[in-house]
């Protein structure tokens, strides 16, 4: 199945500057939104309370995170355990209010539109047990683009692998610039969006990469700005049909999936949209102005015997 019914000639490498400067404004926004707001951490990391409430019948989520908020509660998190019979609520406690105190306000608000809803459980995350999730979750990230690095390192030329890591590198500061925009809770789930799309990203790019050295070994006389565009114009289909599948089913989530999941989805969302545009524009690219060649691709051998070959 193809996206297109032939292969289209888009001018994408000689349109890279135009590329360039899109990716440049996107990143310096990132890197001053994350500066100046900051991310809106979830409970996970910054510590909490989570009660536990049961009902007789199934709750609407909508309603019930509507009468925590009217309670006094600033973006609780409000999701289902289990059963539709069963929720769970974490919210952010005041300075030296009391816990149980805090359970009541929950429960007596969720009465308010159900009667039914009871006290199950209430558990108080530390913020010291949230920082560690934070440090963990900024490790997870660094070990993730470590073991990018080296594989990259053993998969392409080093002009292909540094424009693989620049174009990872790129996915996830638009995705947390965006989060810092939008003010959107950054929670665990975010977190593994954040990472799945690096590897997504990483994917797109490997495709592009091995089109772009099976054409250096059958068009040897052709340019290497011809190269690399006719192999982005060749795996456009392939890239179009998996984004766009992809965004389907991940629009769908965010659409039926209800609160608890909106943030994982709508950062898998903006990953693959940005993810997409790396893998055309900045990966390829990149490796193109960095003088990559097909001498580049060859064996160690065959590079030394085509060197010497050289008048």
């Amino acid at each position: 199945m193809e996206f297109f019914r032939k292969t289209p000639n888009i001018a994408f490498m000689q349109n890279r500057v135009w590329c360039y400067g899109i990716s440049a404004v996107l990143i310096l926004s990132s890197i001053i939104l994350l500066a100046v707001r900051g991310l809106n951490f979830g409970i996970e990391f910054t510590g909490g309370v989570v009660v536990e409430i049961g009902y007789a019948n199934s709750v609407d989520l909508d309603s019930a995170r509507d009468a925590v908020e009217a309670a006094g509660f600033r973006d609780p998190i409000v999701q289902t355990v289990g059963s539709s019979r069963e929720i769970m609520v974490k919210v952010m406690p005041a300075k030296g209010e009391d816990i149980n105190h805090l359970a009541d306000r929950i429960v007596t608000a969720l009465k308010s539109v159900d009667a039914t809803a009871q006290l199950r459980k209430t558990d108080v995350i530390d913020s010291q047990v949230g920082s560690e999730l934070a440090e963990k979750g900024g490790l997870a990230l660094l070990f993730s683009m470590i073991g990018i690095l080296i594989y990259v390192g053993f998969r392409f030329e080093k002009k292909m692998a540094t424009g693989t890591v620049l174009a990872a590198l790129h996915d996830p500061f638009v995705i947390l610039g965006f989060f810092a925009l939008t003010q959107m809770t950054f929670d665990l789930a975010v977190l593994a969006a954040v990472l799945a799309v690096m590897g997504y990203s990483i994917n797109d790019t490997v495709v592009v990469f091995d089109r772009v050295r099976e054409v250096f070994q059958t068009s040897r006389k052709a340019t290497p700005l011809e190269v690399i565009n006719s192999s982005v114009n060749q795996t456009l289909s392939r890239t179009l049909m998996t984004s766009f599948s992809t965004l389907f089913v991940v629009t769908s989530l965010y659409v039926v999936g209800g609160e608890s999941l909106k943030g994982f989805s709508i950062a898998i969302i903006v990953g693959i949209v940005v993810g997409t545009f790396s893998s055309i524009f900045i990966a390829a690219a990149l490796a193109l102005d960095m003088k990559l060649k097909a001498v580049d691709l060859l064996p160690p051998q065959e590079k030394d015997q085509e060197v010497d070959a050289m008048p």
